[in-house]
């Protein structure tokens, strides 16, 4: 039975390996921990996005193509700003990428790779009652989604914390949404048809919707008092303990790691010290509260409770993680729509029917 596709292999890729049994992630020949904090994000693109455009800049050039992109996104969307503002703040940047073109070309993508960045500032304000912020092309990636969000400059030590989880979730594998984005891709629909099935998977909680209910669970833990209490009583109910556990990981989630210690680095410069040494703790009460009720498994940290404490300590709303969550992982879904048109055939898999027989006519 593969009702959930496990073990099934959909598709060829040279973009990311996850080695569930060992830890490990690898993007285009490298180590996550070779890449997060040391490449910026516009250069993982580069990696990401080589041999399927044609005349694909060297890194630098590509982070000011990225820039003019964000210029040019803003101004397609700034005057239907107001009904996107009408809408949840995914809703609205799902709603705001959806008018950009539809085509296959280098522009079409870096349009897609900025449009994230672009909107979720744009909508967070506009929910505030404040006017959007237009990009500044000549900051990069991070920098310019931080100072769109708060209207001043950002701090080196922020812009780069969310530079670094930019790059940490740029691609992993064939998870639900990249798959989805790939059997879009798969009927040659165009780059932002196929992006945009990338991001109705990612909105659901089994997947980019999780780190808002770590913040969730981590404010009713401090309400509560009783750390291990909480979590025996949560998994008593038959709930999950957010931020623990992954699908493919049978060991921890190698992108946690790094996340912790972008999270650690804030908190040695006064960024959300306090938080941080009690997530740390509840962090290590839910692994023994784990052990002892599912000594069968082996659950680990994974990536959304360290994503939750970063984007919080950036400036993030819960409200906005999973489309902090799609501005890293969009470079991601266009490389692999890219790789499906180039290399792949129409998705067609088979189900088995399991429903009543009509009867035999006479």
């Amino acid at each position: 039975m593969t009702n959930g596709l496990d073990d099934v292999v959909a598709a060829e890729t040279v973009l990311s390996d996850v080695d569930g049994l060992g830890g490990n992630l690898t993007i285009r020949g490298h180590s996550l921990p070779a890449l997060a904090g040391h490449w910026n994000y516009p250069a993982v693109v580069a990696l990401l996005f080589d041999g399927f455009f044609e005349n694909l800049p060297a890194d630098e050039e590509l982070g000011a193509r990225i820039g003019e992109a964000r210029a040019e996104v803003f101004r397609r969307i700034e005057p239907v700003l107001p009904a996107l503002s009408s809408l949840d703040v995914y809703g609205g940047m799902r709603a705001g990428m959806a008018i950009l073109p539809d085509g296959e070309s280098l522009d079409d993508a870096l349009r897609l790779v900025a449009a994230p960045a672009v909107l979720t500032p744009a909508l967070l304000r506009a929910r505030r009652g404040e006017p959007a912020m237009a990009p500044d092309a000549n900051l990069g990636h991070a920098a310019d989604m931080l100072r769109m969000l708060t209207g001043a400059p950002a701090s080196p030590a922020l812009a780069k914390a969310l530079d670094t989880y930019l790059v940490t979730v740029c691609d992993h594998g064939l998870n639900a949404s990249t798959f989805a984005t790939r059997v879009v891709a798969s009927t040659q629909a165009g780059l932002t048809s196929s992006v945009l099935g990338g991001l109705g998977a990612l909105k659901g909680p089994l997947h980019g919707g999780a780190p808002g209910p770590v913040i969730e669970m981590l404010d009713a833990i401090a309400a509560h008092g009783d750390a291990a209490t909480w979590l025996r009583d949560q998994l008593s109910r038959g709930e999950r303990i957010m931020g623990f556990g992954h699908r493919i990981y049978r060991v921890r989630d190698p992108r946690a790691d790094v996340l912790k210690s972008v999270v650690r680095q804030l908190g040695r410069s006064g960024d959300g010290a306090d938080r941080l040494v009690f997530a740390e703790m509840v962090e290590k009460t839910a692994l023994e509260v784990l052990r002892v009720a599912k000594p069968s498994r082996s659950i680990q940290t994974n990536v959304e409770f360290y994503t939750a404490l970063l984007l919080e300590a950036v400036g993030f709303p819960a409200e906005a993680f999973s489309c902090v969550f799609a501005t890293g992982r969009v470079s991601g879904w266009v490389a692999h729509a890219r790789e499906q048109q180039i290399n792949g055939r129409l998705m067609r898999p088979q189900s088995r029917y399991v429903g009543s027989i009509p009867d035999k006519v006479a």
